[in-house]
């Protein structure tokens, strides 16, 4: 690792002349001085500083020594040189500043640099870097900017290329976009030139260390405790579940959440793209999909892990997104005995995630007419779960439909519980409340078969929750 940041290291080390003599005077006169903000001020001030000294480590340290050291041990190897440096420079710093120097120069050497800091941060859902000089942030659901930037491109992409390397995958001119994930299973993908015009593109989806639990969602005011009661039942009688919702509505959360209920002696299979589901039953078998190497060839895609996942035993398929020709595969398997299997798809309805099903089935060249198309869909799901993010950044469970049969050409589902939204408060907070449909699901009896008993009264308009 210490090996490639050197060598990407001598791109965007080379410093104006004019940057460089402002250090050797060690003192800085900034153009428009009195038109910038402090801390901005201070930032740029910093990372010239934490540039100087990098740039002063590389030289002086033995990279190919400092590989062997315990990840501790060359911590405190930074940290001493770092202090020596700053005397060396006689750079005036205050206690604070140097101890923000030195872990800005741990974070560049070991970490992702910049945003080193953000995936510490519990409160940092996603990481949306525009190119060097904009990093945006997601906090409880709304967007804001931060001063975090990088040097320049160069320094963005030794970054991404840091990321993406630890995966065994690239990202270069011939293969400009790439999916990864992080050692804690957050979610990544980078895009850069050609395709990306104003500087590298970075996103990082973040995921909690310890993995919610249907009470978390409970307190977030997700769902209710009724259709919490009602998801557990569903996923331990061994329904098959689709959830849908839209772009960072919350799907793999829910699933995640909802895979708790599997019992702990079942073997479970999951097939993603990049491997985010954090299931704590102690038989589960992971697997993630494989790009195409650098001569086009080697790919592995997630129909070839679905087929092959029917030839290991499991008791149950997860499968992380169905978004291509995968869902013949993933209906087939719903339809001939893998039972309780759950997959996410992107849609705004229930209705509309129907549809697309039924597109993504024409794609993968099923060769039949529309009303077969259907009845293959209908007789392998039984509940869709819609997720939805709010206009205030809340995510709640919008709709909970189950899937009835076919009435002629149609798809028939009746909602179970649903959402409804009355307003916005005066802070453009949405307002509104979980209202039961009065419709009892037909699958109660099957869930009754199984032992597992529900009160009648949570399915009655009079069971609604606020």
């Amino acid at each position: 690792m210490l090996e490639n940041l050197t060598e990407t290291d001598a791109v965007h080390s080379v410093v104006p002349p004019s940057i460089r003599r402002q250090f050797e005077a060690r003192t800085v006169d900034f153009p428009g001085l009195h038109s910038v903000g402090a801390s901005k001020l201070s930032n740029i001030r910093f990372d010239q500083i934490k540039s100087q000294i990098h740039r002063q480590i590389l030289e002086e340290m033995d990279l190919r020594r400092l590989e062997k050291l315990p990840p501790e041990r060359l911590r405190a190897e930074l940290k001493s040189l770092t202090e020596s440096l700053i005397g060396q420079n006689h750079f005036v710093l205050n206690e604070v500043e140097r101890i923000q120097i030195g872990q800005g120069i741990q974070d560049e050497m070991l970490g992702l640099g910049p945003i080193e800091p953000l995936l510490s941060d519990e409160t940092v859902s996603d990481i949306l870097v525009n190119g060097p000089f904009k990093v945006f942030v997601e906090r409880r659901g709304k967007i804001e900017l931060t001063l975090i930037r990088f040097e320049n491109d160069a320094h963005l992409l030794r970054v991404i290329d840091r990321i993406v390397s630890r995966m065994g995958r690239r990202i270069d001119e011939m293969s400009p976009m790439v999916d990864a994930r992080l050692a804690d299973g957050s979610r990544v993908n980078a895009v850069i030139a050609p395709l990306a015009i104003d500087g590298p593109l970075l996103s990082i989806r973040r995921f909690a260390v310890v993995p919610y639990t249907m009470k978390d969602l409970l307190d977030f005011g997700t769902m209710t405790a009724d259709m919490a009661c009602l998801m557990d039942g569903v996923i331990r009688a061994k329904l098959n579940v689709l959830i849908s919702g839209g772009t960072g509505s919350g799907k793999t959360t829910l699933l995640n959440v909802v895979s708790a209920s599997i019992p702990p002696n079942e073997r479970i299979v999951t097939i993603e793209d990049a491997a985010e589901l954090q299931l704590q039953q102690p038989h589960v078998v992971r697997m993630e999909t494989r790009p195409p190497n650098m001569e086009g060839v080697g790919e592995v895609s997630q129909r070839a892990l679905l087929r092959n996942s029917l030839r290991m035993r499991p008791d149950r398929i997860i499968l992380g997104e169905v978004r291509g020709v995968e869902v013949m595969d993933m209906l087939q398997a719903m339809n001939t005995g893998h039972e309780g299997s759950m997959s996410t798809i992107h849609a705004n309805t229930p209705r509309h995630a129907m549809t697309r099903l039924e597109h993504m089935l024409g794609m993968a060249g099923m060769q039949t007419d529309t009303r077969s198309l259907r009845q293959q869909i209908a007789g392998a799901l039984t509940v869709v779960i819609q997720v939805s993010r709010l206009s205030d950044g809340k995510r709640k469970i919008t709709s909970m439909q189950e899937i009835t049969g076919m009435e002629g050409d149609v798809i028939t589902m009746q909602e179970i519980f649903k959402y409804e939204q009355t307003g916005l408060s005066s802070d453009a907070q949405v307002q509104g409340r979980f209202v039961a449909t009065g419709i009892r699901p037909r699958f109660v009896q099957r869930l009754h078969t199984r032992g597992i008993e529900l009160n009648p009264a949570m399915f009655t308009l009079e069971g609604a929750a606020p």
